[in-house]
């Protein structure tokens, strides 16, 4: 019963996401944001939970945790061979994909720091780099800032910078690099949850969109804006050096796809209700599924280890 139960939630990644993907076509950019956030967050930790679920069988026979628990016998999920063979793969899954994901973390926190480094001391929110090759992107931190190349500067137009900066502000604002780097940590638990990137990276760019279409109150402009941002950075020679990987930027994703929803030739704000509701209902049955079972599963386990402690090894 217990390896029956953890298996659902390491299944029910595959499962979902074809489903998740479909979010951010058919959900409006800020809900599709969250519900893709959140089945990555929830499918990951049920999948991991359940690999650690597996290891506490097979380790129940090192002697050492036997009398720390107390435990009268060995916890079993079949023949012993299989237990502690199906412990071993679990706790090898586990250091392989949990220990890159801290790794991921750190990583992104340094890059942040260097940007922060080169952006200079100054406490505005908008730090201008001398570079010609033309970028612009919001760097997280407290506070956040805009950062934005001498390049980027001159390939806009007065209205079109403001339309720029509006956007990665409301990166800023929507504090989206949390959402990036969770789905990082997720994508890093579970190999499926790896394509639910590039719909997330989507929908926040067009949460990011709308807000900026909003605030200088033309969609045109905003489209305008991203995409002459987009044709500059795409024509210059090499990508800005220090551009962290947890920073988002206006060009970032599929450009003409975003110019032409806020120009509404493509989707739009008011998407399709009906088809939004079906992939919100499937996502949240795959989620209720997921981490239920794993409830289910560590209950099953607890169970075990009462009834273990519960008997005396023989005389």
């Amino acid at each position: 019963m217990i390896l029956l139960l953890v298996c659902v939630p390491l299944l029910t990644p595959f499962l979902a996401v074809p489903a998740a993907r479909r979010a951010a076509a058919v959900l409006a950019p800020r809900a599709a944001v969250a519900l893709l956030t959140a089945t990555a967050l929830v499918l990951a930790a049920s999948a991991t939970a359940a690999l650690a679920l597996l290891v506490v069988p097979g380790a129940s026979y090192l002697p050492a945790v036997a009398v720390l628990e107390e435990l009268g016998r060995p916890l079993t999920i079949g023949p012993p061979v299989v237990t502690v063979g199906l412990a071993l793969a679990a706790a090898g899954a586990l250091l392989r994909l949990v220990l890159p994901a801290g790794a991921g973390l750190l990583r992104d926190r340094a890059e942040v720091r260097r940007a922060r480094a080169a952006a200079g001391p100054g406490g505005g929110e908008l730090a201008v780099l001398r570079d010609a090759r033309p970028d612009a992107y919001a760097l997280p931190g407290r506070p956040g800032r805009i950062v934005v190349t001498t390049g980027m500067l001159r390939a806009l137009e007065p209205a079109e910078r403001e339309a720029l900066f509006a956007h990665e502000r409301a990166h800023l604002r929507g504090r989206h690099h949390l959402h990036l780097q969770a789905m990082e940590v997720a994508a890093r638990c579970h190999p499926a949850l790896r394509a639910l990137r590039e719909p997330l990276c989507y929908a926040l760019e067009r949460t990011a969109d709308e807000a900026a279409a909003t605030a200088v109150g033309d969609r045109r402009l905003a489209a305008r804006a991203i995409g002459r941002a987009a044709l500059a950075t795409r024509s210059a020679p090499a990508p800005v050096a220090h551009r962290p990987r947890a920073a988002l930027a206006a060009v970032a994703g599929p450009v003409p796809r975003r110019v032409a929803a806020l120009l509404g030739a493509g989707d739009s704000r008011a998407t399709r209700p009906r088809a939004g509701r079906l992939v919100a209902g499937a996502l949240l049955l795959c989620l209720a599924v997921s981490g239920g079972t794993a409830l289910g599963a560590a209950g099953e386990v607890h169970a075990h280890i009462e009834s273990a402690q519960g008997e005396t090894s023989g005389p």
